[in-house]
């Protein structure tokens, strides 16, 4: 079926650009600071010099080969009550290219308090709070941490912080670990709370062209427990790639490659993800940001590669670089919801996030769940079968008529997105209701959510379990 789609790059392009990868990797190299899996490239037949690793064609293309075209991200329980439908079949996400799913991001250092308004640090609670309050959003189907907890010790915060998610919602997790020891940990905790596989890892290398032993143990860790693993590059554009959106690609390109390539090694068959990643590095200010065209044209253009491989990918939807909940936020996220959708990438992460990925806030995830609507809406198939072209309809009519009252237009009427938040009253109308803006709207919206009892909670056992495995791990980091 004809569908929407912004396309960067054809086949002929992104074969172009895989050439010129394969060349990256087998002349320059990339940096492996991990001894097992320069064993693994040695022994595969790659050229290891040192910490450098230059790997040949062969290689890759046996990764692409072995590496899975889609597998499921479960669902922790049943779904059920008005407002909390899931996308996902049976239970949980297929991730495959050709479907696209939204979800929250991760690790912001800083939160707006929902009740003050101030910017402070992130704490558990927080975490906990924002992911129930996805829990209710019907259009955000993962949720990552949205925090950064300053609350526990560092060493343990990542499970703090999983644990936290796991009691705010029952939707498929993507989170960050610090070690493969963390990743086992987590999966114990996913079972306890009813699925071990209802969780993914995110983990990245540092640009340009360098996989540092923490990363590669995730990366290895993941293929060795089933784990799906989201391998996402950073490089930017005149900093750590060149001043060329294509070379950055190229860069990040490289980069998720050779870890494909250790993560298949690892284990043939693993579930991975095509992380999309290319930033547009402001010379003006010192910001990587998020919210800039390049930033998105190069994201269309990596998950074009992505679908060119055939293999599930991870972008970027709803973000932002204002610093506050304010008509810049609205107008970025707005654009980049509908720049992500439209990118038709599988997982579209990062839904609400503020100051280039250093804040989230509640208010901005509940209006993110309405653009991500509307962004959805432009994902349908747009036929041109007998059915849409309405040659029938259009006759019984005539010219001047009215459809208003035709058995079609109430049967179809509905396919019509109608929002939840935006107003499109008359100014009468409007101004009758109490002329709320749409800050004043999703204020109350928020507080609503907040107000209702959860949707979902996990039992006081399944709880003081969660804490014992955090408890002693801390006991162990000593």
């Amino acid at each position: 079926m004809p569908v929407a789609r912004l396309t960067v790059w054809d086949d002929a392009a992104c074969w172009r650009v895989h050439e010129a990868t394969l060349a990256l990797l087998e002349e320059t190299g990339v940096e492996v600071r991990h001894a097992g899996a320069r064993e693994q490239l040695a022994e595969a037949g790659a050229r290891v010099e040192g910490t450098r690793a230059r790997i040949p064609a062969a290689l890759v293309d046996a990764a692409l080969q072995s590496a899975p075209r889609h597998f499921k991200l479960r669902e922790r329980g049943a779904s059920g009550g008005e407002g909390h439908a899931r996308r996902g079949e049976l239970g949980g996400l297929e991730l495959e290219d050709g479907k696209s799913y939204f979800g929250t991001g991760s690790d912001c250092v800083y939160v707006t308090d929902p009740d003050t308004g101030e910017r402070r640090q992130s704490t558990t609670a927080d975490v906990e709070g924002m992911a129930a309050l996805a829990e209710k959003l019907p259009n955000l189907d993962f949720v990552m941490s949205m925090g950064l907890p300053n609350d526990v010790a560092a060493e343990v915060g990542d499970l703090a912080q999983f644990a936290a998610m796991l009691a705010g919602t029952r939707k498929p997790l993507l989170t960050t670990a610090h070690d493969a020891v963390s990743l086992r940990r987590m999966k114990d905790m996913a079972a306890m709370c009813g699925e071990a596989r209802s969780f993914g890892c995110y983990a990245m290398p540092n640009p340009p062209l360098i996989h540092s032993g923490e990363a590669l143990d995730k990366v290895r860790a993941c293929a060795e427990l089933d784990i799906p693993l989201v391998y996402a590059p950073a490089p930017a554009a005149g900093t750590t790639a060149p001043a060329s959106m294509t070379a950055t690609i190229v860069i990040g390109n490289a980069e998720t490659l050779s870890g494909l390539v250790i993560h298949q090694l690892t284990r043939g068959g693993a579930p991975f993800v095509y992380g999309v990643g290319c930033g547009a590095f402001d010379m003006r200010t010192a910001v990587d940001v998020y919210g800039a065209p390049e930033h998105f044209l190069g994201n269309a253009a990596a998950t074009d590669l992505a679908r060119f491989y055939g293999l599930p990918s991870f972008a970027y939807a709803a973000v932002a670089d204002a610093k506050t909940f304010d008509e810049q936020w609205a107008a970025e996220a707005g654009i980049t919801a509908v720049l992500g959708a439209l990118s038709r990438a599988t997982l579209l992460h990062d839904v609400g996030y503020l100051e280039s990925g250093l804040q989230s806030s509640y208010d901005t995830i509940v209006l993110g769940d309405e653009l991500v609507s509307y962004a959805r809406a432009l994902l349908v198939d747009v036929g041109v079968d007998d059915e849409a072209l309405a040659l029938n309809e259009i006759d019984a009519v005539g010219p001047g008529g009215s459809h208003l009252g035709r058995g079609y237009t109430r049967r179809r009427h509905r396919e019509t997105w109608a929002p939840r938040l935006f107003d499109r009253a008359t100014h009468d109308r409007w101004a009758a209701a109490g002329a709320t803006t749409l800050k004043e709207r999703v204020a109350v919206r928020t507080q609503e959510l907040r107000d209702q009892p959860r949707t979902f909670g996990l039992e006081q056992t399944i709880r003081d379990r969660l804490k014992a495995v955090i408890a002693e791990a801390e006991g162990s980091s000593r």
